[in-house]
């Protein structure tokens, strides 16, 4: 049975879970916007989309314990065969079907979203195949970081995933990232953070380390507001803070300008 109330963790009120389906899983008090996994993600914004890569899966080569039960686990529990989806279609908004887009969408709520050679290796071939293709790219980060299951090849997956992102900029292909709560470690300091244009939700987690671990090192007390998207924005290190129910039509802005600008030099 489908629980009917559900208590927002930020401002403790109680939302019939209708209200906040239509809302899009964002809290109509304070605004807070909950998780939703890779699927909700692309059933909320995207139309015709055609999944590609889904055969890929990760194998636990170090032996690592409880690892494979853990994978098989995540796999019954959500559906999907890796912490990353990806594939391309269009938004649905856009009712014409005239701007094509390349998407990856992490989740979370597989192995903490975190990056292993399998999620490297998406995100690497839809990147990829955004190039070859001269589609835009999308990607919606969320992620605790690399998989310490597989060791040094996770850590591998930074390099390798912004190696093949970084092609898009010879054609002058955008690749959009849409920051999520939570987007940290060796995925916010790899390809989210060279972007051309890195969007974030409110009151998202953005960061590399963890607060505790940086008020260690440097032996001084962080800011309460520490590693959010408000921080992020009034430092710099993002571009702009987007409501889930304005997100597809942000998008679709900067990605109709695209094809426009290629149509017209063509």
């Amino acid at each position: 049975m489908i629980n009917q109330w559900i208590k927002c963790e930020k401002c403790r009120s109680i939302i019939s879970t209708p209200d906040l389906e239509e809302n899009l899983f964002v809290c109509p008090k304070c605004n807070n916007h909950f998780y939703i996994s890779a699927r909700k993600t692309i059933e909320i914004m995207f139309q015709d989309f055609q999944e590609l890569y889904s055969h890929i899966r990760s194998i636990d080569f170090l032996k690592f314990d409880d690892y494979e039960e853990k994978l098989k686990k995540d796999i019954e529990k959500l559906g999907i065969n890796e912490a990353v989806v990806v594939g391309y279609g269009y938004l649905k908004i856009d009712r014409d079907k005239k701007n094509e887009i390349g998407c990856a969408v992490m989740d979370f709520g597989f192995r903490g979203g975190s990056m292993g050679s399998v999620v490297g290796e998406k995100i690497s071939l839809i990147a990829e195949y955004c190039y070859q293709k001269e589609l835009p790219l999308v990607i919606f980060s969320a992620s605790g970081g690399a998989r310490m299951q597989e060791g040094i090849i996770s850590l591998m997956q930074m390099a390798k995933t912004v190696s093949v992102i970084n092609k898009l900029k010879s054609k002058r292909i955008p690749f959009i990232n849409v920051v999520t709560n939570p987007t940290t470690g060796g995925v916010a300091a790899s390809f989210v953070a060279i972007a051309d244009i890195i969007i974030a939700e409110p009151l998202a987690t953005i960061g590399f380390a963890g607060q505790r671990v940086i008020e260690q090192t440097i032996k001084k007390k962080l800011p309460p507001n520490f590693q959010t998207s408000e921080f992020s924005l009034n430092n710099g290190l993002i571009d702009a803070i987007v409501h889930r129910k304005d997100l597809a039509q942000f998008i679709l802005n900067f990605v109709s300008s695209f094809y426009f600008w290629k149509n017209y030099s063509s």
